[in-house]
């Protein structure tokens, strides 16, 4: 652990309480963690870590799960956004929104499109509509999606030059030790030309396909995010607790910071707390 010298912000995790109803994207392949994992789970990591303040991430398509994380964002002040799901696609998303707008810590939604089978399910006219509604709200939208599913993405952000849009997980390319995921990069590069998208360096272990991973591991994928979107547009997030089904919270953080022990003060200040909070508005 490097001794931190700048506020941190984990700009991507979760809480929830586990049921099988609920969450069925845990399957048995993940079922280390199909229990519960709340607040208090949350900040023994973050003490461990140095990590100043969260936002909290949906991980279900329900209004009841971004009513739970809102309830305990104003709980907890170290709670410092929320990234929410609202139903974009709905005839009454107008009046979803505006029973929301004043809630000062939901700062984006997110719907889980690397689930969909449609590739281009982001530039449905529907989804499109719903995505067209959240500027005025000043919402950020979330783009949870897989290498395959970049270039609808393009699509998107350049159809709403006005939206702010945040990448979760990189796109979540597929890593191997010494084989560079083509079909990832060159969208991944042409994506972060956009200057209204910023990007989540955020718990991509889980997308290793070798038994284990090193930093090395992640380095050519650190030095593409970092190249293309700048630390002023990059961000820190672990995605636990989905992480730990390949590490822990303390082994991700520890690998972050030695591929970030390159930056400047300047660089460290934004990619540890500065672009989370530029990027999400955070109160």
């Amino acid at each position: 652990m490097t001794q931190k010298s700048t506020m941190r912000i984990d700009a991507h995790h979760h809480l929830w309480h586990y049921s099988p109803a609920e969450y069925p994207w845990i399957d048995d392949a993940k079922r280390e963690i199909a229990r519960d994992y709340m607040p208090d789970d949350l900040r023994l990591e973050m003490s461990a870590n140095q990590i100043d303040g969260v936002v909290s991430v949906q991980a279900r398509q329900s209004l009841e799960e971004t009513d739970a994380l809102l309830d305990l964002a104003a709980q907890f002040d170290w709670i410092r956004g929320v990234v929410g799901w609202i139903p974009l696609r709905d005839a009454n998303v107008d009046d979803v929104l505006a029973r929301y707008a004043s809630e000062p810590k939901l700062r984006a939604v997110r719907h889980v499109v690397q689930d969909e089978p449609d590739d281009r399910f982001l530039v449905g006219s529907d989804f499109m509509r719903g995505i067209s509604k959240l500027a005025a709200h000043d919402l950020v939208y979330d783009l949870l999606i897989l290498p395959h599913q970049l270039p609808a993405a393009i699509e998107l952000v350049d159809r709403f030059p006005n939206q702010p849009f945040v990448l979760d997980h990189i796109a979540k390319p597929r890593i191997r030790m010494h084989a560079m995921d083509e079909v990832w990069r060159a969208s991944f590069v042409e994506l972060a030309k956009r200057e209204h998208v910023a990007c989540k360096f955020s718990g991509i272990i889980t997308e290793v396909r070798d038994a284990t991973w090193t930093v090395e591991t992640m380095r050519p994928y650190w030095d593409i995010a970092l190249h293309y979107f700048g630390a002023d547009r990059l961000m820190f997030g672990t995605d636990w607790p989905v992480c730990t089904l390949r590490g822990t919270y303390s082994h991700w953080t520890s690998a972050v910071e030695e591929l970030a022990a390159e930056l400047s003060d300047d660089e460290q200040k934004n990619f540890w707390g500065s672009t989370a909070e530029r990027a999400y508005g955070l109160p």
